[in-house]
């Protein structure tokens, strides 16, 4: 068996400026260009994906704590998407009166809501 031998580092830097597709490779430059895009999407998605999990929220941290601090409206709509994580059939029977004028329900009928399914 041969002793490994050290790579110089003019080598290695000649070896990654020469990464690219041979010149006579089906596609040319459009192939390389879409080889580039390729990586960089896929970059791109597995850096989204890990961001996503990093800043997910944690099913641990209580959800109606803040919101008492919210506005009336915002509130609402906070203890909605509250009801269609928690009894997705009542929000269902809701959800269809919800775009006619006056349709958005009070925030005690909906926090009522939310103690009966709770």
């Amino acid at each position: 068996m041969e002793p490994a031998r050290a790579i110089t580092e003019e080598a290695l830097h000649a070896g990654l400026r020469d990464i690219h597709l041979p010149l006579n490779a089906p596609g040319g430059l459009v192939a390389e260009l879409f080889a580039a895009l390729a990586l960089g999407l896929a970059l791109a998605l597995i850096l989204g994906l890990l961001l996503r999990t990093l800043t997910a929220r944690r099913a641990g941290m209580p959800a109606e704590a803040p919101l008492d601090a919210l506005p009336d409206e915002a509130r609402r709509l906070a203890l909605l998407r509250l009801l269609r994580e928690r009894a997705p059939e009542r929000y269902a029977e809701i959800a269809a009166s919800l775009y006619r004028p006056g349709g958005l329900p009070e925030a005690a009928e909906l926090q009522a809501e939310l103690d009966r399914h709770a």
